[in-house]
């Protein structure tokens, strides 16, 4: 969205998947039908925009924007479904408005396979709200506890153990294992992961047991550093790739930094400027974009340069899930840049320079759907 006001809905027809598929020269007869397979908690999201400030005790702020999306696991998904990749959601859905509209976002906006979902009666959707203010956001949750997998899942549907497919991706929660990583390693799925804050503060790698089922880990500098014992995110990557054959590290402001401990590479890509109106979901659609790369077979600089990208122009529009780039976004900001770019010399036009290969000469796909103000608005006959 280009201002901080409300965002109508759209009165077209639902959006599509992308027609260009980023894995089309590695597919061959015989793969998984699915490139990624995810599971996790559907939230509604609530964005409030155009806040100058952070809300003051005792004081009412006014917003001048806000719009709505589904949040939680479906910021990845929505992310991984918008730069082509035949992505499946296991979730619980609540049978209120919120879990329909939800639903429907997903499956019939984004294309997202939700065959290994359900719909729960009786349970309502987890709700949050997000203030965004200065860059950054603030955020208050509401949800009742998740009904117990066996009573949401039964024999046909995950996530006791996923379909075939060719990636899954988890966020790893210390001191628990998720049974259903080592079932999908052990159909030959490449797993990504990354983890949330420590809240018991003990930050010890062995509470990360499910690790040794990943081919990358991707923290934060701080989640990386706490682990490792480290006060360098760089320092802390490369004890990572001790444990995970990839460790990928993200550095804010700064970029990011990957060490592969299979063969010692390293490589390091800053951030791409751009006026941040909304953080929330970055880090999905950063990951989103490096497990595409990787799945493409790219080199790891690319993989890192890529995510990078579809994580900074995600932070230029509101909300989660629908704040995710998709191709024509990519092909229009690479477009600008080898158009206009200025400063030191061409730095971003060598840095991007494989999207030539990547994007097709002219490509203009159906526009994206983005968060709205109002769920439920009738449209005229």
């Amino acid at each position: 969205m280009s201002s901080r006001g409300d965002v109508h809905p759209p009165t077209g027809p639902a959006a599509v998947p992308p027609a260009l598929d980023p894995l089309a020269a590695v597919r061959a007869d015989g793969d998984p039908r699915t490139d990624v397979y995810l599971t996790g908690t559907v939230f509604l999201d609530i964005i409030f925009t155009g806040l100058d400030s952070a809300p003051v005790r005792g004081t009412e702020s006014w917003a001048r924007g806000m719009g709505s999306s589904p949040g939680g696991i479906a910021n990845m998904a929505t992310a991984l479904a918008r730069l082509g990749l035949r992505t499946s959601l296991a979730a619980a859905f609540g049978d209120d408005k919120y879990g329909e509209y939800c639903w429907e976002a997903l499956e019939q906006g984004e294309g997202i396979d939700l065959s290994l979902s359900r719909t729960v009666p009786g349970w309502h959707s987890p709700v949050t709200v997000s203030m965004a203010y200065e860059g950054e956001r603030t955020m208050v949750s509401h949800g009742h506890e998740a009904p117990p997998p066996d009573f949401v899942f039964d024999g046909k549907h995950a996530p006791g153990c996923p379909p075939p497919s060719r990636a899954c991706v988890a966020s790893l929660v210390p001191g628990r294992r998720e049974g259903w990583l080592g079932c999908a390693a052990g159909r030959g799925s490449r797993l990504f992961a990354d983890v949330g804050w420590d809240d018991s503060g003990r930050w010890d790698p062995a509470d990360l047991a499910d690790l040794g089922h990943c081919e990358a880990f991707l923290p934060n500098a701080e989640e990386a550093m706490r682990y490792m014992r480290t006060d360098c995110p760089r320092a802390a990557a490369r004890k990572l790739a001790d444990l995970v054959p990839l460790a990928v590290v993200t550095l804010g402001s700064e970029g990011a930094y990957a060490v592969d401990g299979r063969t010692g590479e390293t490589a390091e890509v800053p951030a791409i400027a751009v006026q941040a109106l909304d953080p929330t979901g970055a880090g999905d659609v950063f990951v989103a974009g490096f497990v595409t790369g990787t799945l493409a077979d790219w080199p790891l600089a690319e993989r890192l340069a890529f995510a990078g990208l579809s994580a900074a122009l995600s932070v230029q529009e509101f909300g989660g899930s629908l704040s995710a780039p998709g191709w024509a976004e990519i092909a229009a900001w690479w477009q600008q840049v080898r158009t206009y770019e200025a400063g030191a010399p061409g730095a971003l036009r060598r840095q991007y320079a494989f999207l030539d290969e990547v994007l097709p000469a002219a490509y203009r796909p159906a526009p994206l759907a983005r968060a709205v103000p109002t769920l439920g608005f009738r449209h005229p006959a």
